[in-house]
């Protein structure tokens, strides 16, 4: 790894950064990396849904065991992009029948967070925290559209990839909760988020047993060149999504920064078929975003 992650921008060694990252390769290397401070339904739900074999029964009566997470679940479950049919759904048996276990985990992980940002341990962090939750549920819901529309990619795993797409991030940023001397050096510290994150990220989906692909689209969405063969794959979608989000406040450079990704090739999109897709799917990107409480 790079030294350039315990070196501010004047090249002097930042002994604060230094010692965080061999903290985080010790980490790493233990091979059982974990989120800080999820709470504990939220290590249930993982838990239960390791289980292959493991019953839609058995899972409702996990998420019922905390009402906040039976009432965000429900509020996924009853927004306008996930509810076609517009009936209201009130019991998590239906819920959790109609929308099936990735979903179960979205709702888990919104919930986690939501109370990640309440812990006392991470008081003064409010801002980044919510900074770093908007922007994944912004990127969940860019992914979910993009994979309906301009994909033969599930819309709720890439949802769940989306939402995912920051845990390196998030992880990074709890741990440095406890060395608060290194956001006194924000070049720093973002070259530790820059060099570490997708490390950090894969080790942390690996130990939660997530599925493959979404492992793999979260370690390597970054990577504007990759190749690959066959039509575009969840890994296409989480990085245009990425970058369309990252794009939106200046649409005038979208185009720009389109030219010469692949995966935006193999999406078949170009300027005017942004313009439709953000054009035709505004409302459905609102009604995730705020089922997932932005």
């Amino acid at each position: 790894m790079s030294t350039q992650s315990a070196t501010p921008a004047d090249g002097a060694p930042n002994q604060a950064a230094f010692e965080f990252v061999k903290e985080l390769a010790a980490e790493l290397s233990s091979g059982k990396i974990d989120m800080p401070g999820f709470p504990d339904i939220a290590l249930r739900v993982r838990r239960a849904l390791a289980d292959e074999d493991v019953s839609a029964d058995n899972v409702v009566r996990v998420v019922g065991s905390e009402p906040l997470l039976a009432a965000q679940l429900l509020r996924i479950a009853n927004s306008a992009a996930l509810n076609v049919s517009g009936r209201t759904l009130t019991d998590l048996r239906t819920a959790v029948a109609r929308l099936g276990f990735n979903m179960v985990r979205t709702a888990a992980i919104t919930f986690a967070v939501t109370q990640l940002k309440k812990a006392d341990a991470l008081k003064g962090l409010e801002q980044p925290l919510d900074t770093l939750w908007h922007r994944s549920a912004e990127v969940a819901a860019m992914s979910h559209v993009v994979a309906r529309r301009l994909a033969r990619v599930n819309p709720d795993t890439a949802l769940l990839a989306g939402l995912l797409h920051g845990i390196g991030h998030l992880y990074i940023l709890t741990r440095a909760s406890r060395h608060p001397e290194l956001f006194n050096d924000q070049a720093a510290y973002h070259a530790i988020v820059r060099d570490w994150h997708s490390s950090v990220a894969k080790a942390i989906l690996e130990n939660w047993e997530m599925a493959e692909e979404i492992v793999q689209a979260v370690s390597e969405y970054e990577d504007l060149n990759r190749e690959h063969t066959g039509p575009a794959d969840l890994c296409d979608v989480l990085m245009v999504s990425h970058l369309l989000v990252s794009y939106q406040e200046f649409p005038d450079s979208i185009e720009l920064n389109m030219e010469g990704v692949s995966a935006c090739r193999r999406l078949k999109l170009d300027r005017a078929g942004y313009d439709t897709l953000i054009r035709e799917s505004a409302d459905d990107i609102n009604s995730l975003k705020t089922a997932l409480g932005v």
